[in-house]
């Protein structure tokens, strides 16, 4: 481990760190019926937002396997969609192929008025206020703009800390405040992983990903189970109803680091695939993250892959 990655560690996991998200655009969500479309297709009670409010939903398919995880930003005249980085086109695709001929719904692409950034760690909020948005004592998912800077405290999704919207004309003086402030610019996103796999939370293109459901990849907490239908609402319900989620994410630490897609197996039989792997400086130890079958999921059990003995935890 070198000196810059364990800095940019350092300040994730004590103090502020600031990554520019340029690949993650905005959409915004208008018209009469923008909440009722939005209740009626992702998994998150939306129409209980009210402004100043967000949460993270999930589009899913018919069988509820993920399509996009994306943060609702409740706003007074529309709602803002935040998709993952590289995620806003194929957002905006999906979102106009469900738009019916009687909808008051409008879908647009403002990602040329905004630059995302995320800035996490102990002191994410502190930093935040002396660069001039200051959020208070947020709940989970509260957001506040202050002179054009829009930011979400986003504890549970993610590394912990807050989405920020910045509008493109104040990015670079917002950065100098953020950083003479005491927050550290990520580089690159190994120590960003690192930290991500030590807390378990899921990722795009990792666990967030079409081949597993909302209940499978560790998003169950965005899942309400007081919203009438969606797509995929049926199975979701019946999974969590008849305690039918067969496999789910877990925690792994190994001897020596495992790559993203290794097969674990129990007694020759396959029974998870790792999704995210990180040397973990906390625990000085390789750590990992995989979706496993039931009852193999289990803390203190004992899998294999490729003749590595590894353990969930």
């Amino acid at each position: 481990m070198d000196d810059l990655f364990l800095s940019e560690y350092g300040a994730l996991h004590d103090g502020a760190a600031v990554q520019l998200r340029a690949d993650a655009g905005v959409l915004a969500v208008t018209d009469a019926d923008r909440v009722d479309f939005l209740q009626r297709m992702t998994t998150n009670h939306v129409l209980a937002l009210r402004a100043g409010q967000s949460c993270v939903t999930v589009l899913t398919s018919p069988v509820a396997k993920i399509v996009q995880v994306f943060t609702v930003v409740a706003r007074d005249a529309d709602l803002l969609l935040l998709p993952a980085r590289g995620g806003v086109h194929a957002l905006a695709r999906h979102l106009h192929g469900q738009i019916f001929f009687m909808d008051k719904v409008k879908v647009t692409d403002v990602s040329a008025q905004f630059v995302r950034l995320r800035i996490m760690g102990k002191q994410a909020q502190a930093v935040l206020a002396a660069a001039g948005c200051d959020l208070g004592t947020p709940a989970e998912g509260d957001w506040r703009e202050q002179k054009g800077v829009l930011a979400v405290a986003q504890g549970a999704f993610d590394v912990p800390g807050c989405e920020v919207l910045v509008p493109v004309d104040q990015q670079a003086a917002f950065l100098r405040d953020l950083l003479a402030a005491g927050a550290v610019e990520l580089t690159g996103d190994a120590a960003y992983t690192a930290r991500r796999v030590e807390l378990a939370r899921p990722a795009p293109d990792a666990e967030l990903v079409g081949e597993y459901s909302p209940l499978e990849a560790g998003l169950a907490w965005a899942c309400a189970a007081n919203k009438g239908c969606y797509t995929g609402q049926e199975i979701i319900a019946r999974q969590v109803t008849y305690d039918k989620v067969t496999r789910t994410l877990v925690s792994l630490h190994s001897e020596s680091l495992l790559p993203a897609g290794a097969v674990l197996t129990v007694d020759g039989r396959e029974v998870g695939v790792v999704t995210s792997a990180a040397f973990s400086p906390a625990q000085a130890r390789p750590l990992a993250l995989a979706v496993v079958k039931r009852p193999h999921n289990e803390p203190g059990t004992v899998l294999a892959a490729g003749g590595q003995r590894v353990q969930v935890f």
